[in-house]
């Protein structure tokens, strides 16, 4: 793993290099910390909970995530550097599970740093804890299934911004695959078996079960294996554009 190691050093790196991460970050925590007050009803609702807060990341991930993760590659490409990566004597997979931890473990540290939200909370009133870090541990989990599909759809292409909207849109179509907006299209041109098949692929679904405190080992599966499915097509991506 001493591959993955490198790869995982020069890319964190590179975040920290670059101030579009800070902004990143720092647009996250305002928006992660607003949210719940202003369209949350935090203080209407009179409960001690961190439901509001959790309740917006989906939506924050969908547009946050994909700009991180838009760069990953397609920078790569677009400046030439992709080449010399590649002719390195390192395995393909491990470039790629490098690349994904850092940024993984960038969005880990964002998504820390809203932990006076927890202090809040508790100052506040007397709240389930184990339902908070179980949100938390959703979150992340969530975080990086969105991040392994953008990762897998900036190697698809050298251009950020077609990397962003592409990753936008399938993550926004996993996010509600449950739900009657993208059912009803599904129900309408397959079996209905399959489109039931097709409803358990909800990202929203599995997170909002682990954040009401129930972290059921499915729902933990289901995104481990999301973020291991989007890695291997994002190895085979890679694998053929270097052939090519």
């Amino acid at each position: 793993m001493s591959a993955t190691w490198t790869v995982f050093r020069r890319e964190w790196g590179s975040c920290l290099a670059t101030p579009v991460a800070y902004v990143f970050t720092v647009i996250f925590l305002m928006l992660a910390a607003a949210l719940p007050f202003y369209l949350g009803g935090y203080f209407e609702r009179g409960q001690s909970d961190l439901q509001p807060f959790f309740a917006f990341h989906p939506w924050l991930y969908l547009f946050i995530v994909p700009a991180l993760a838009m760069r990953l590659w397609a920078e790569e490409r677009a400046s030439g550097t992709i080449e010399v990566l590649l002719t390195l004597p390192l395995p393909t997979w491990q470039v790629v599970l490098g690349k994904f931890l850092a940024a993984w473990c960038f969005l880990g540290v964002a998504l820390v740093l809203t932990f006076p939200m927890w202090l809040t909370v508790n100052y506040l009133g007397h709240p389930d804890n184990g339902v908070i870090a179980a949100s938390y541990i959703g979150s992340w989990l969530m975080a990086g299934a969105f991040l392994a599909v953008g990762q897998c759809l900036s190697a698809a292409t050298r251009n950020q911004v077609v990397a962003f909207i592409l990753t936008a849109a399938v993550c926004f179509v996993f996010l509600l695959m449950g739900y009657p907006l993208v059912q009803e299209v599904v129900r309408a041109l397959l079996p209905a078996a399959l489109a039931d098949a097709i409803a358990q692929l909800s990202f929203l679904a599995h997170f909002e079960a682990i954040a009401r405190g129930l972290l059921d080992l499915r729902d933990v599966a289901f995104f481990t294996l999301a973020i291991v499915a989007w890695l291997l097509a994002c190895v085979l991506v890679v694998e053929r554009r270097k052939a090519d």
